[in-house]
Protein backbone atom coordinates (compact mmCIF):
# COMPACT_ATOMS: atom_id res chain seq x y z
CA UNK A 1 0.00 0.00 0.00
CA UNK A 2 1.18 3.72 -0.67
CA UNK A 3 1.27 6.18 1.37
CA UNK A 4 -1.91 8.72 1.49
CA UNK A 5 -4.66 10.78 3.23
CA UNK A 6 -5.72 8.31 6.14
CA UNK A 7 -3.04 5.74 5.98
CA UNK A 8 -1.17 5.06 9.28
CA UNK A 9 2.14 5.30 8.58
CA UNK A 10 4.84 3.79 10.87
CA UNK A 11 8.39 4.68 9.62
CA UNK A 12 11.90 5.33 11.32
CA UNK A 13 14.47 8.61 10.80
CA UNK A 14 17.45 10.55 11.51
CA UNK A 15 16.87 14.17 11.17
CA UNK A 16 20.19 16.37 11.08
CA UNK A 17 21.30 19.78 10.97
CA UNK A 18 21.93 21.07 6.94
CA UNK A 19 22.93 17.53 5.28
CA UNK A 20 23.65 14.11 6.12
CA UNK A 21 26.91 15.18 7.77
CA UNK A 22 25.24 17.47 10.21
CA UNK A 23 24.68 17.54 13.62
CA UNK A 24 22.07 14.80 15.10
CA UNK A 25 19.14 16.63 15.94
CA UNK A 26 15.96 13.55 16.58
CA UNK A 27 16.42 9.95 16.17
CA UNK A 28 13.42 7.72 16.22
CA UNK A 29 14.82 3.82 15.23
CA UNK A 30 12.90 0.52 14.40
CA UNK A 31 12.92 0.20 18.44
CA UNK A 32 11.06 3.09 19.13
CA UNK A 33 9.47 4.18 15.24
CA UNK A 34 7.05 7.13 14.35
CA UNK A 35 3.93 6.04 14.21
CA UNK A 36 1.30 9.38 12.38
CA UNK A 37 -1.90 9.19 10.09
CA UNK A 38 -0.97 10.71 6.74
CA UNK A 39 -3.25 13.80 5.34
CA UNK A 40 -4.27 15.55 9.06
CA UNK A 41 -2.92 18.35 9.24
CA UNK A 42 -0.67 17.60 12.14
CA UNK A 43 3.00 17.24 10.28
CA UNK A 44 4.66 19.78 8.31
CA UNK A 45 3.44 19.72 4.57
CA UNK A 46 6.42 19.59 3.44
CA UNK A 47 7.73 16.49 5.68
CA UNK A 48 4.45 14.59 4.32
CA UNK A 49 5.05 16.06 1.17
CA UNK A 50 8.22 13.55 0.40
CA UNK A 51 6.05 10.85 2.42
CA UNK A 52 3.15 10.76 -0.41
CA UNK A 53 3.11 7.54 -2.67
CA UNK A 54 5.89 6.08 -0.86
CA UNK A 55 5.99 2.19 0.08
CA UNK A 56 6.93 -0.14 2.90
CA UNK A 57 10.40 -0.63 3.19
CA UNK A 58 10.87 1.91 0.77
CA UNK A 59 14.08 4.83 2.28
CA UNK A 60 13.90 8.42 1.72
CA UNK A 61 16.23 11.23 2.10
CA UNK A 62 15.27 15.15 1.51
CA UNK A 63 16.68 18.05 3.06
CA UNK A 64 13.99 20.74 4.50
CA UNK A 65 15.22 24.42 4.15
CA UNK A 66 14.00 26.41 7.68
CA UNK A 67 11.31 28.77 5.32
CA UNK A 68 10.02 24.68 4.70
CA UNK A 69 10.20 23.33 8.15
CA UNK A 70 9.64 25.26 11.52
CA UNK A 71 10.40 29.15 9.48
CA UNK A 72 12.88 31.72 10.68
CA UNK A 73 13.51 32.69 14.30
CA UNK A 74 11.37 35.75 14.24
CA UNK A 75 12.99 38.50 16.79
CA UNK A 76 9.13 39.28 18.43
CA UNK A 77 9.00 35.83 19.45
CA UNK A 78 11.97 36.66 21.93
CA UNK A 79 9.82 38.09 24.52
CA UNK A 80 11.21 39.92 27.78
CA UNK A 81 8.61 37.69 30.72
CA UNK A 82 8.29 39.80 33.82
CA UNK A 83 10.34 38.01 36.75
CA UNK A 84 6.91 37.31 38.59
CA UNK A 85 6.46 34.70 36.45
CA UNK A 86 8.63 32.45 37.62
CA UNK A 87 8.02 33.13 41.00
CA UNK A 88 5.84 30.41 43.56
CA UNK A 89 4.08 31.61 46.88
CA UNK A 90 6.89 34.46 46.26
CA UNK A 91 9.74 32.70 46.11
CA UNK A 92 11.77 32.83 42.76
CA UNK A 93 12.36 29.16 41.15
CA UNK A 94 15.70 29.78 39.93
CA UNK A 95 16.33 26.29 38.61
CA UNK A 96 13.56 26.98 36.19
CA UNK A 97 16.07 30.82 35.28
CA UNK A 98 18.90 28.18 33.78
CA UNK A 99 19.93 29.88 30.25
CA UNK A 100 19.19 27.18 27.76
CA UNK A 101 16.67 25.88 30.24
CA UNK A 102 13.12 25.15 28.29
CA UNK A 103 10.35 26.24 30.48
CA UNK A 104 6.38 25.84 29.57
CA UNK A 105 4.71 29.18 30.46
CA UNK A 106 0.91 29.72 30.42
CA UNK A 107 -0.37 33.30 28.79
CA UNK A 108 -3.90 35.25 30.42
CA UNK A 109 -5.45 33.26 28.23
CA UNK A 110 -4.52 30.45 29.23
CA UNK A 111 -2.74 28.54 26.34
CA UNK A 112 0.95 27.30 27.35
CA UNK A 113 3.83 28.24 25.28
CA UNK A 114 7.05 26.28 25.03
CA UNK A 115 10.25 28.84 25.39
CA UNK A 116 13.73 28.71 25.81
CA UNK A 117 15.57 30.92 28.99
CA UNK A 118 18.18 32.69 27.23
CA UNK A 119 19.07 35.33 30.06
CA UNK A 120 17.45 36.87 33.17
CA UNK A 121 17.81 39.33 35.93
CA UNK A 122 15.96 40.40 39.19
CA UNK A 123 13.53 42.46 36.83
CA UNK A 124 12.92 40.10 33.99
CA UNK A 125 13.88 36.97 32.27
CA UNK A 126 14.46 36.79 28.14
CA UNK A 127 12.50 33.51 26.89
CA UNK A 128 12.91 32.87 22.75
CA UNK A 129 9.19 31.27 21.98
CA UNK A 130 10.82 30.06 18.43
CA UNK A 131 10.12 26.84 17.68
CA UNK A 132 13.59 24.82 18.79
CA UNK A 133 14.28 24.04 15.13
CA UNK A 134 13.05 27.72 13.54
CA UNK A 135 15.95 28.76 11.38
CA UNK A 136 17.41 25.07 10.86
CA UNK A 137 17.84 23.32 7.70
CA UNK A 138 16.62 19.88 8.23
CA UNK A 139 18.11 16.65 6.67
CA UNK A 140 15.69 13.71 6.89
CA UNK A 141 16.99 9.97 5.91
CA UNK A 142 14.79 7.01 6.93
CA UNK A 143 12.87 4.22 6.14
CA UNK A 144 9.21 3.64 5.77
CA UNK A 145 8.36 0.42 8.05
CA UNK A 146 4.65 -0.05 7.40
CA UNK A 147 1.85 1.32 5.98
CA UNK A 148 -1.97 0.41 6.53
CA UNK A 149 -5.33 1.58 5.93
CA UNK A 150 -6.24 3.60 9.06
CA UNK A 151 -9.28 1.32 10.90
CA UNK A 152 -12.32 2.83 11.89
CA UNK A 153 -11.52 4.03 15.57
CA UNK A 154 -8.39 5.61 14.18
CA UNK A 155 -10.37 7.52 11.26
CA UNK A 156 -12.95 8.78 14.04
CA UNK A 157 -9.99 10.15 16.96
CA UNK A 158 -8.53 12.16 13.45
CA UNK A 159 -11.89 13.05 12.09
CA UNK A 160 -10.83 17.18 10.38
CA UNK A 161 -12.94 19.60 9.21
CA UNK A 162 -12.26 22.46 8.04
CA UNK A 163 -13.81 25.49 10.03
CA UNK A 164 -12.46 29.12 8.43
CA UNK A 165 -9.63 27.83 7.53
CA UNK A 166 -8.41 26.24 11.05
CA UNK A 167 -8.31 22.29 11.33
CA UNK A 168 -10.21 21.09 14.43
CA UNK A 169 -10.26 17.47 15.72
CA UNK A 170 -14.04 16.90 15.46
Amino acid sequence: MKIQDKSVVTLSYVVQENDEKGAIIETMDVNYPFKFMFGTGELLPAFEEHLSGLKEGESFTFTLPAEKAYGPVLDENIINVPISVFKVGGVLQEELLEKGKFVSLTDDQGHTHNGKVLDWNEEQATVDFNHAMAGKTLYFRGVILNVREANAEEQARNNYVEDDGVRRNT
